[in-house]
């Protein structure tokens, strides 16, 4: 089976969660990994899960939301549900500027506490902030580069930090070369696959809605920069997975 490492099922879709998920269950995706951004989105994220012994959760607040304190979002309860298997979505953006960097800033550093404490892998959102990235990120923190679009720079010093990377349908966009020529210099045992559902949609989906069911479109592209067979892909994926989340080990 592969695994959809990343995408949010309680955004809005087409079709009913559960018709999604059988959709994906269908197209040979066994796993999906419910990541949340808006903080609101959290409970529903657990329900999902909680209704469905295929799908993990990982709670965060994406960088747009610095409004909200994460401690009232991320409690130990929650991060002590068998189904919370990570933190992220967390990170920095900068895409539309740097007015709110200092407060991106803060909220970042503030999971990343939570996440120490708690021991747990992080699923890092980063867009035109690597510096910044680079400076937080120390190698006291473990986790993912979530869709990961950036420079090859930032992927070495993450790879020396322990980071896995993580490919997203922009992998098989036909002005992606250059980060096809990223992924082929990471090595394959630090590389995980998601969709970003519902963005990103890999060809031959382009202009559609994602969902979890194209992550094999960008498993077959990243087969084809690693010369591998798909069955051996997945095989490696499923690996990589259980060992960038090791809550998620016995069930997959």
């Amino acid at each position: 089976m592969f695994i959809d490492t990343h995408c949010h099922l309680t955004y809005e879709f087409d079709d009913s969660v559960e018709t999604i998920i059988q959709r994906a269950k269908n197209a040979g995706v066994g796993a999906m990994i419910c990541a949340t951004a808006n903080p609101n989105d959290i409970n529903g994220a657990l329900k999902i899960a909680d209704s469905y012994d295929n799908i993990f959760v990982t709670t965060g607040i994406h960088p747009e939301y610095t409004n909200a304190n994460p401690n009232n979002y991320l409690t130990d309860e929650i991060l002590n549900n068998p189904n919370v298997i990570g933190i992220g979505e967390i990170g920095l953006d900068y895409h539309y500027g740097t007015q709110t960097r200092d407060a991106q800033i803060k909220l970042f550093e503030s999971q990343l506490e939570i996440a120490s404490k708690h021991n747990m892998p992080i699923a890092v959102h980063t867009r035109d902030a690597e510096d910044d990235t680079v400076a937080i990120l120390t190698n006291k923190f473990h986790g993912v580069m979530h869709c990961f679009t950036s420079s090859w720079d930032l992927a070495r010093i993450m790879l020396d930090r322990g980071f896995y990377f993580s490919a997203s349908g922009i992998l098989t966009f036909r002005n992606s070369e250059s980060v096809r020529e990223t992924f082929a210099k990471i090595p394959i045992d630090r590389i995980v696959i998601e969709t970003d559902s519902p963005y990103c949609a890999p060809i031959p989906y382009r202009g559609k809605k994602c969902e979890p069911f194209m992550v094999i479109e960008t498993a077959k592209v990243l087969a084809n920069i690693k010369n591998l067979h798909l069955d051996e892909l997945e095989t490696i994926l499923i690996e990589n997975t259980k060992a960038l989340y090791p809550k998620c080990k016995g069930r997959l």
